[in-house]
C-alpha cells in the first residue's frame, strides 16, 4: 500500500513540469506569439487616379412651355415622356372670341380698301378738273387782255382754277387718310391673327417632355408652365466634389458615371463645366460631368456617382494603400525581412480606386510589405518579429 502511494506521488511531481512546458508552448503560440501580418509584394501596375463626386442627373437646357395669353385649354397633343420636334403642336386654347375679332378686323381692312379706292378715284377726277380749269383760266386771261371777253369772265375762270387746286389737295389728303386707315386696319388684323395664333402652343425646340403640368379644361395664364421640356443631348450629372480633391480636375477630363438605376454599369463621360463658387457649409464645388453618348432613357434628379480621371501611370510600382504608414513623422512602408520588420521611408504618387498607391521613390520592386488593421500597424516597430499570414 505504501509502495502504491509512493508511485502516485512521483507521477504527480512529474506531471507538473509537463503542464508548465505545455503552458509555455501555448503562451508562445498565443499571447507571446509574434503578431500575424498580411504581406504584399511591391509590383508594377497600370494606375488611374480618380476623384469621386456624388450628384444628380440634370438637364442643361430646361424649357417651360407656356402661353402668351390667358385662355382655357381645349386640347393637348403631347404627354410626359414624348419626344417632340421644334414647331410641333403641343396644345390648343379656346379661340372663338379671338376668331370673331379677326373676322371683324378683316372686314375693317376690306372697308378701308374700298374707301381708299373711292378717294383715289376722287383724286383722279380732281386732277382732271384742275387741268381743264387751268386751261380755261389761261385762255380767258389771254382773251381779256385783247378785250375779246370781259374781265369778269377771266376772273371767274381764275377762281375756278384756284378751287380745282384746293380740290386736288383735299382729295390727296383724303386719300392719305384712307391709306393710313388701311394701314391701321392691317395692323389690327395682324394683331388679331397674332392673338389667334397664340392659342396654338408649339414646341420651341427639339426635346423630351419631362412633365405635363396642366390638363384639358384648365385655365392657363401668361407664363404658367403647361409642359416642361428638356434637351436630351445636354443631360449631365451635377456632381459635388470636395475642395481638397479639386487638384487636377479641369474641363475635358475623362470621367466614369455610375447611375443608381444601373448598378455595376459604367458610362463614359467628360467634365463639361466647373463651378466658380463652393458651398460654404459642405466645402464642395459643383462639377458638371456630361455623358459622352447621350442617354436614351434618363430620369432627372436620379442619384449618380462620378469618378473623374485626374492622372494615369503605366507600369508604376505600387503597394496596397493600407500598407502605407508613418514612423517618426515620416511616411513609408514596413518591409518584412527574415520575419522582422524594418521601416522604409518612401514618396507616394497617385492613388488608384483599386486601393493601390504609387511609390515614386524609395523601392525598386519585389520587396515584401507588411500591412494589417490600423490598430495593429500602430504597434509596428523596427526589428519586431512577425508571422506571415498564408
Amino acid at each position: 500500500m505504501s509502495r502504491a502511494k509512493t508511485l502516485a506521488g512521483k507521477k504527480k511531481y512529474l506531471l507538473v513540469p509537463v503542464l508548465l512546458a505545455a503552458l509555455v508552448i501555448v503562451l508562445r503560440m498565443t499571447v507571446l506569439a509574434p503578431p500575424l501580418v498580411q504581406v504584399a509584394t511591391v509590383q508594377r501596375h497600370d494606375l488611374t487616379a480618380q476623384v469621386y463626386g456624388n450628384g444628380t442627373v440634370e438637364a442643361k437646357v430646361m424649357v417651360g412651355v407656356s402661353s402668351k395669353i390667358t385662355g382655357r385649354i381645349v386640347a393637348l397633343y403631347a404627354d410626359q415622356g414624348d419626344l417632340v420636334r421644334r414647331g410641333q403642336l403641343l396644345a390648343r386654347l379656346e379661340n372663338d372670341d379671338l376668331l370673331h375679332q379677326q373676322r371683324q378686323s378683316e372686314a375693317g381692312v376690306g372697308r378701308s380698301a374700298a374707301t381708299l379706292a373711292v378717294e383715289e378715284a376722287n383724286l383722279g377726277k380732281a386732277k382732271a378738273n384742275l387741268v381743264l380749269a387751268e386751261k380755261n383760266a389761261r385762255r380767258f386771261k389771254s382773251l381779256a387782255e385783247r378785250n375779246l371777253v370781259s374781265k369778269l369772265e377771266a376772273e371767274q375762270n381764275e377762281t375756278t382754277w384756284q378751287v380745282a387746286r384746293e380740290e386736288v389737295a383735299r382729295s390727296q389728303a383724303a386719300m392719305n387718310g384712307a391709306r393710313m386707315e388701311q394701314n391701321a386696319g392691317r395692323a389690327g388684323l395682324g394683331f388679331a391673327r397674332s392673338k389667334v395664333a397664340d392659342t396654338l402652343i408649339y414646341a420651341p425646340q427639339d426635346g423630351i417632355i419631362i412633365t405635363r403640368d396642366l390638363e384639358r379644361g384648365a385655365t392657363v395664364s401668361p407664363g404658367a408652365s403647361i409642359f416642361s421640356l428638356a434637351d436630351p443631348r445636354v443631360v449631365w450629372v451635377k456632381a459635388n466634389v470636395d475642395e481638397s480633391l479639386l487638384k487636377g480636375i479641369a474641363v475635358g477630363r475623362e470621367a466614369i458615371i455610375a447611375l443608381r438605376s444601373a448598378p455595376g454599369e459604367q458610362l463614359p463621360g467628360r467634365v463639361a463645366r466647373l463651378g466658380r463658387q463652393s458651398d460654404r457649409v459642405t466645402e464642395e464645388l459643383e462639377v458638371d460631368v456630361a455623358f459622352t453618348r447621350p442617354l436614351k432613357e434618363f430620369r432627372l434628379g436620379e442619384q449618380a456617382d462620378v469618378y473623374i480621371v485626374t492622372g494615369t501611370k503605366s507600369g508604376a510600382l505600387a503597394v496596397p494603400s493600407g500598407a502605407l504608414a508613418r514612423h517618426d513623422g515620416k511616411p513609408g512602408i514596413w518591409l518584412v525581412r527574415e520575419r522582422k520588420l524594418s521601416f522604409l521611408p518612401v514618396t507616394t504618387g497617385i492613388v488608384d480606386r483599386r486601393n493601390l498607391t504609387e511609390i515614386v521613390s524609395g523601392i525598386k520592386g519585389g520587396e515584401r510589405v507588411a500591412w494589417g488593421a490600423p490598430a495593429e500597424m500602430a504597434k509596428f516597430k523596427p526589428g519586431l518579429k512577425v508571422r506571415v499570414a498564408k
